[in-house]
């Protein structure tokens, strides 16, 4: 047996930001009452050339650049998204293609917020158990293509990015290294966070389309309450599970979904604000992407360094949830 380390991580937003004060011009909202509900700013828009694929195989050169690894010592592609390039295949196909990675395997995974933690965890034991030594895995979204440019309660909260982590093989005796994953599901919160047609259960005719049923519904108070105490006992239920306070814990890096949800988990778990890292400020919910993204920028502003210990925790519709914890 091994231990699985990130040896790299990398991120990438699209170019053109959208701000609230650009919002205002489009839906019935202002820029007060955005940062006072969301704490978003601003978020970034994927240009019409670019797909989520795109956007993921550019954090991905960079994490690979981190991590000194060579695209033919890839030996597994993992991204986890809601907004795929295609039904299939697979966005992690169409990535290692434009990496030049040969013959690695490639899947996609959808646990939507969550999902770059669920991967984290697919990969972590892929290598802890020697079956592969090096893991991409990579979050990366175009939510704008998703969302409903008229519904003013959800097209402010969304943005596009990607995230990447290549996950790596190391001894047993090294102290970095992923120490745990706590992962959980409720599908009877489904119909709060979901986009109704598109699927098998309601394919697209012209009643779903003129409905607008192809873009993401929310219900987000609802959704709110479940988040901030299904992330609030992860978190609690991870930290006790490996005998470690909260207070050990240099750095939590939460979803970035809501402001409002963050402050709560940290005041609930009794951790200050300058433990916490927070950036949806910028880049507003890029799903999958926000923990990638958020840890990448954390280590790059030196808020964390290697020996650290880092929890990060995130919600999705499903709904799903997770938290890990790791030793950089």
């Amino acid at each position: 047996m091994y231990k699985a380390v990130i040896s790299g991580m990398g991120m990438y937003v699209p170019e053109k930001v959208l701000t609230n004060h650009d919002l205002e011009k489009m839906v019935e909202t202002n820029d007060e009452w955005i940062t006072t509900r969301t704490g978003i700013k601003e978020r970034r828009i994927a240009s019409p050339e670019q797909a989520t694929s795109d956007l993921a195989a550019n954090a991905a050169r960079q994490a690979m650049a981190k991590a000194g690894v060579k695209p033919e010592e890839i030996d597994m592609v993992i991204v986890a998204t809601i907004t795929p390039d295609y039904i299939f295949p697979a966005t992690a196909a169409l990535v290692q293609h434009k990496l030049g990675i040969p013959h690695a395997g490639t899947v996609d995974i959808e646990a939507a917020c969550s999902g770059f933690l669920y991967a984290l965890s697919m990969a972590s034991a892929y290598v802890s158990s020697g079956m592969y030594k090096n893991v991409l895995v990579i979050g990366a979204e175009t939510l704008s293509r998703i969302v409903d440019w008229t519904d003013r309660t959800t097209c402010i909260l969304f943005g596009d990015g990607a995230g990447a982590a290549v996950v790596s093989r190391t001894e047993m005796t090294e102290s970095s290294g992923f120490i745990g994953f706590s992962l959980g599901g409720d599908g009877s919160y489904a119909d709060l966070l979901w986009i109704p047609a598109g699927g098998s259960k309601q394919p697209a005719s012209h009643e779903t389309i003129s409905n607008r049923l192809h873009y993401m519904k929310m219900n987000g108070n609802a959704t709110f309450k479940v988040a901030v105490r299904t992330m609030a006992e992860a978190l609690e239920s991870i930290l006790k599970d490996h005998h470690i306070d909260s207070h050990e814990v240099k750095l939590i890096v939460p979803h970035q979904a809501n402001l409002r949800i963050i402050s709560a988990i940290a005041e609930r778990l009794g951790v200050g604000e300058e433990r916490v890292m927070v950036n949806l400020q910028k880049y507003g919910n890029t799903s999958s992407a926000t923990i990638p993204m958020a840890l990448c920028e954390a280590i790059e502003e030196g808020r964390v360094k290697k020996g650290d210990l880092v929890a990060m925790v995130a919600f999705g519709g499903g709904f799903t949830w997770g938290a890990a914890l790791l030793r950089l």
